[in-house]
């Protein structure tokens, strides 16, 4: 299938099936066994402890301080050198529904297959929106969006070939907009937030990694001028009490996220052989997920969820299934012996 072919408005469907799904799958399978074991994500299922919180920080509104503490630590995690060009907001999804909102209407060119909503958010704002397999075929547009790694496949693009495309952008008064949701357990030098190219935004999304994706907070990372304007579109008190408490605290928590990184690397490792012997070929990923292949795909999905194993399937691409990781070692011997039944 050609992914460069122009979507139009009328084929976005009104939603986008996504995984976490648990009440409706467990709807559609109602005789089995509880509790299901959620794989279909990409979040940390082992997720930072939540810091006790204050009284307050329910019963009133958040304040300056307590945002600027937050920006402080987020600017630190993820080496933004000035704290007035990153801005926190309700979760990345927010950020994405924001955005289309920022430009006039526009030729958008999405790098995929990827996370759906970057294309279903601009279509929803009035943008032409086009699916292209090639970072080279972005050059063209108005503005282009990049998941980095990415969602689903975890190919990661090299920072030279984006700050390449970012000045071509630039040139043509044109954006690049990068989502690095799942950036944090990698080499510093894969994010392109420490040293911003030009005409660039960087998303970063803070429950993936931290497994606290119901608190909803994620970051975007730009200029003076787009953070002033990506400020005033979200308004007051954005983001919460509590969130702005967790968040502080788990982002500034250097040890808790090395011993994170270590954990994912063995537990990806097990994953795989489990993926390899239930006969699934290995074709992407990332520390968060695994992304395999197998003619037996449906069947395998199929059986799973009989044993209240939820995974996520793709319709676009029947033979594909990606695997969050067990958090205990309950679930990852409920896997196995599904995967061998």
């Amino acid at each position: 299938m050609d992914q460069r072919a122009t979507s139009t408005r009328s084929e976005t469907p009104e939603a986008i099936a996504h995984g976490g799904d648990l009440d409706a799958i467990s709807r559609r399978y109602p005789d089995a066994p509880h509790p299901w074991i959620d794989l279909s994500t990409g979040i940390n299922p082992v997720p930072y402890p939540p810091p006790e919180l204050a009284p307050t920080s329910w019963a009133r509104l958040p304040s300056k301080s307590e945002e600027r503490a937050l920006l402080a630590a987020a600017a630190a995690r993820y080496g933004v050198p000035d704290r007035e060009t990153i801005v926190a907001a309700p979760g990345t999804q927010a950020l994405l529904q924001v955005l289309p909102r920022l430009r006039p209407r526009s030729r958008v060119a999405v790098l995929a297959p990827t996370y759906e909503e970057h294309a279903l958010c601009w279509r929803r704002g009035g943008h032409r929106v086009e699916l292209a397999d090639d970072l080279n075929a972005l050059a063209g547009a108005d503005v282009a969006v990049i998941v980095n790694p990415n969602n689903p496949t975890g190919r990661l693009q090299p920072r030279d070939a984006l700050v390449r495309l970012a000045s071509t952008l630039r040139r043509r008064d044109g954006l690049m907009i990068v989502d690095e949701a799942f950036v944090d357990l990698y080499p510093p030098e894969a994010s392109l937030a420490a040293d911003l190219p030009p005409a660039t935004i960087v998303l970063r999304s803070f429950g993936k990694v931290y497994g606290l994706a119901g608190i909803r907070l994620g970051f975007a990372i730009s200029s003076d001028d787009m953070i002033r304007q990506i400020r005033d579109e979200l308004g007051p008190w954005a983001v919460s009490g509590p969130a702005l408490a967790a968040g502080t605290a788990a982002l500034a928590d250097e040890a808790w996220l090395h011993q994170t990184r270590a954990r994912l690397a063995k537990d990806c490792v097990r994953i795989d052989a489990l993926l390899s012997q239930a006969g699934c070929m290995a074709i992407g990923g990332t520390p968060l997920f695994r992304l395999v292949a197998s003619a037996k795909a449906s069947n395998i999905a199929e059986r799973l969820a009989r044993h209240a194993i939820h995974v996520r399937r793709f319709p676009a691409q029947p033979s594909w299934l990606r695997f969050g990781l067990p958090g205990d070692e309950a679930q990852w011997q409920r896997l196995a012996e599904a995967l061998a039944g």
